[in-house]
Parts: C-alpha cells; structure tokens; sequence
C-alpha cells in the first residue's frame, strides 16, 4: 500500500496513529488472554479499515 497524502492549500499531510498503553509506575495491567484478545481486536480493525 503507497503513503496516501492529503492536501490543503500550500501543505500535503499523512496522519497515523500510534498507539501506547502505559499505566502508572508501567506496571503491567494487560495480560494473558486480555493481552492475546485485545491484540486479535486491534489487527481486525487494522485490516477493515485498509491499513494493514
């Protein structure tokens, strides 16, 4: 998939995500089988919106 920018006037943009989970003291909150989940949600949402 190419970088697809958009336009506006004088400036051309890309705008993407990155998403960080980091809780207090970085202790870890999300594990196991809410880790692997969570995980499986975020790719198939990646995947219907094109992106991955």
């Amino acid at each position: 998939m190419g970088v697809t920018l958009r336009t506006n006037a004088n400036i051309a943009f890309q705008c993407a995500y990155h998403i960080v989970w980091c809780p207090k003291y970085r202790r870890r909150v999300i594990g196991g089988r809410m880790e692997e989940r969570l995980k499986e949600i975020i790719t198939e949402v990646i995947t219907e919106k094109g992106r991955g």
